[in-house]
């Protein structure tokens, strides 16, 4: 009886791969730290529920780029809450292997492609909604995993 034993390598697409600037003013991607609203980073807490993504500074009114060269797949509803209607967009973005979303931001447009470092659309007004908070985009991976591991 002869045995053939196979091995199988699995190799993400997306080892190595890491954020480019997202927001004009942040060009090494600082992220929001703690505040009066809580803490920016995946896994903290919010009330009875954990945060996932990263919240990445970027002040009200602010270019947002593309990280890498991104497919835009769709605009999206951040909340329910018409309190929140100010920062209630965002855009799903595909690229580098990687499906994530950027939570407030009103997107220039939601389909096409882009290039890295070309302008996605504009942040919202965070400060209209949670008075004194760091404001920033969250980024949240679409399988909701923690993507702190593609920023430097």
């Amino acid at each position: 009886m002869r045995r053939v034993i196979v091995l199988l390598a699995v190799l993400c697409v997306c080892d190595g791969v890491k954020f480019g600037q997202l927001c004009s003013g942040n060009s090494n991607n600082r992220r929001r730290t703690s505040d009066t609203w809580g803490e920016g980073r995946y896994g903290a807490r919010r009330g009875n529920r954990d945060h996932k993504g990263l919240d990445i500074v970027c002040s009200d009114g602010s270019t947002v780029l593309a990280p890498f060269d991104v497919t835009l797949e769709g605009g999206l509803t951040v909340y329910s809450d018409p309190n929140k209607a100010a920062i209630n967009r965002g855009i799903n973005l595909r690229g580098e292997g990687l499906c994530f979303k950027l939570f407030y931001v009103r997107p220039d447009r939601t389909s096409g492609s882009v290039r890295k470092g070309q302008r996605i659309g504009t942040m919202l007004p965070m400060q209209e909604v949670y008075p004194g908070i760091t404001s920033h985009v969250h980024v949240q991976m679409c399988d909701r995993t923690d993507p702190t591991p593609y920023f430097n």
